[in-house]
């Protein structure tokens, strides 16, 4: 059963930092996409980052223009892991944080062309 569980979100002030974990089982990151999305309340999920599979032969990673410079996306294959640094947090940040799995050995995608999705974090910015 494949299972994504994400955590590291919470309440932090303007300016502040976290790191978001996505925690996969079930299947490998050998040959799986991970993407990150947010959902801010009463707007439409988008997609924030994502990461290529590590047999990718196109190995990527991708930023929406409005977190480029502020959050990086990477991997721990040992620990099937996927973490999302987030720095210099705006109150715009705010919403629930959900990461994706699909299929895949090519380029990333931040569509919600994925498969499995995690529960979701919350990760709320204000002073």
């Amino acid at each position: 059963q494949l299972q994504l569980v994400e955590s590291g979100g919470g309440l932090v002030q303007p300016g502040g930092s976290l790191r978001l974990s996505c925690v996969v089982s079930g299947f490998t990151l050998d040959y799986y996409t991970i993407g990150w999305f947010r959902q801010a309340p009463g707007k439409e999920r988008e997609g924030v980052s994502c990461i290529s599979s590590r047999s990718s032969s196109r190995s990527s990673t991708m930023y929406a223009d409005s977190v480029k410079g502020r959050f990086t996306i990477s991997r721990d294959n040992a620990k099937n892991t996927v973490y999302l640094q987030i720095n210099s947090l705006k109150p715009e940040d705010t919403g629930v944080y959900y990461c994706a799995a699909r299929w895949g050995l090519g380029m990333c995608t931040m569509r919600e062309w994925y498969a499995f999705w995690g529960q979701g974090t919350q990760v709320t910015v204000s002073s």
